[in-house]
């Protein structure tokens, strides 16, 4: 057991040791992006918000209407079905927005990721690293691909 946990640290070092020597070969060109803010600043996911919004207000208008059906309704038994009805109907809009949301959203992730990539091969960079794990160094392109993303 002792003789494989020394066998792990010294892959585990030899390993950084490794990334080290490659982050600092001649010619690797490194950038850095700080991805939230670019998410913030695209106009797809600005259009997905706005989108999400209204679907957000008609489910309040269409709970709003089921309580005044149901509140309507004297007997108990088509009063139970009502909202069993309502219910459902309320869990499928739910389910179906959901879904588009996820949808768009990976869609929306992936032309972020490809202009991110676009710029990096612009500017010649070989590696993109986000900015919050990057303590120091890399060339900040967050502003040119924020001009992509809009």
């Amino acid at each position: 057991m002792k003789k494989s946990l020394g066998l792990l640290s010294t892959l585990i070092t030899v390993g950084c040791l490794s990334i080290g020597t490659v982050a600092s070969a001649e010619g690797l060109g490194v950038a850095i992006v700080d991805v939230p803010q670019v998410v913030a600043a695209s106009s797809e996911v600005q259009k997905l918000k706005k989108e999400q919004q209204t679907k957000a207000e008609e489910i309040v208008k269409f709970i709003e209407k089921a309580r005044k059906d149901v509140a309507s309704i004297t007997d108990a038994d088509k009063k139970k079905a009502a909202e069993e009805k309502y219910t459902k109907e309320l869990q499928d809009k739910k389910t179906k927005m959901d879904a588009e949301y996820a949808t768009k959203l990976k869609a929306i992730d992936a032309s972020i990721s490809k202009k991110i990539e676009e710029q990096a091969i612009l500017k010649g960079y070989d590696v993109v690293l986000s900015k919050g794990i990057v303590l120091y160094g890399g060339k900040d392109i967050t502003n040119e691909v924020i001009k992509a993303v809009k």
